[in-house]
């Protein structure tokens, strides 16, 4: 049973990797043929994503959900996405890949407050260790750092965990379907400020129109599926470290398609960040019949 229930765990644990590496993915495709206008690249990339769940689904919001939609839609879509644009306006990118990979964190102690969910010490060492091995790849140390935009970050971390834990917790309902609802209520909602700060929606040539392809159907209606999956079946702080699998995967593509060279630092923070990750997943072996037995008798000498 307990080798059942281990092997469980595996499967859903490598469903929820194909969300980081999905989103890791973005960034080379993103640099290689997306248009630069990020609040835009936010609605085509959700909108188009919760459309395609949803005519799979075949399922409209009822009752509470509608409501349960805007909130989730909010929290993590479309203010995520615009939070996260405004960082990256705000700092260096190595900042703030720095900050977001705290993100495990978050995750554990929104889990800890809205679920219940106690995280286990290998759990939180391993985020640390994420955390530590991001800031040694990416953050190089130079460029100012903003205040205002490290806030920005911390609400989009605290934002994203909240409403990942919620999402969680509103379970119950079709996966796919929810998935639908919030991505398109991210995008309705990302849609006026795209509008107003950005302008016409930009032209989209041949290769964009392959990644944004890419993006939409992979990287954002597979992705959330799976992520949200991962959330159903997996303890929070187990998902949130997989999550740092993100930053390893547009890293690792940067050096193998862009032809970018890693430094000796960035390897030594890759492989800190996967240790961290192989920390977290550590599970202490219940005890057996016998070890319960051999205990017991221990106890009555």
């Amino acid at each position: 049973m307990e080798d059942t229930s281990l092997r469980a765990s595996w499967r859903w644990m490598l469903v929820t990797a194909i969300a980081p590496v999905a989103w890791g993915s973005t960034y080379v495709v993103t640099r290689a043929v997306l248009p630069a206008e990020p609040l835009w690249g936010a609605v085509i990339r959700a909108l188009p994503a919760g459309l395609l769940l949803l005519l799979i689904a075949r399922r409209r919001p009822h009752g509470a959900w509608w409501w349960r939609t805007a909130v989730l839609g909010v929290l993590n879509t479309g203010g995520f996405f615009a939070l996260v644009y405004a960082v990256a306006q705000r700092l260096p990118s190595g900042v703030a890949a720095t900050v977001m990979a705290a993100s495990p964190l978050a995750l554990m102690a929104a889990a800890r407050i809205v679920l219940g969910q106690r995280a286990r010490a290998v759990a939180l060492v391993g985020g640390v260790a994420g955390i530590a091995g991001v800031a040694l790849m990416l953050f190089g140390g130079d460029g100012p750092v903003d205040p205002v935009g490290i806030l920005l970050a911390l609400l989009a971390l605290a934002g994203s965990a909240t409403g990942y834990a919620l999402a969680t917790r509103w379970g119950g309902v079709d996966l796919v379907a929810s998935t639908a609802w919030q991505l398109l209520a991210g995008g309705v909602l990302v849609l006026p400020s795209a509008l107003v700060v950005e302008g016409a929606p930009p032209a989209l040539d041949g290769p964009a129109l392959a990644g944004f392809a890419y993006v939409t159907v992979v990287a954002t209606a597979l992705a959330f599926v799976a992520w949200f999956a991962g959330l159903r079946h997996l303890p929070a702080g187990t998902v949130g470290l997989i999550g740092l699998l993100n930053p390893v995967t547009g890293v690792v593509l940067g050096a193998v398609v862009a032809g970018e060279v890693l430094s000796g630092r960035q390897l030594a923070g890759l492989a800190i960040v996967l240790a961290g990750i192989a920390v977290g997943q550590v599970r202490r072996r219940p005890q057996s019949p016998s070890d319960s037995k051999r205990s017991s008798s221990a106890r009555r000498t």
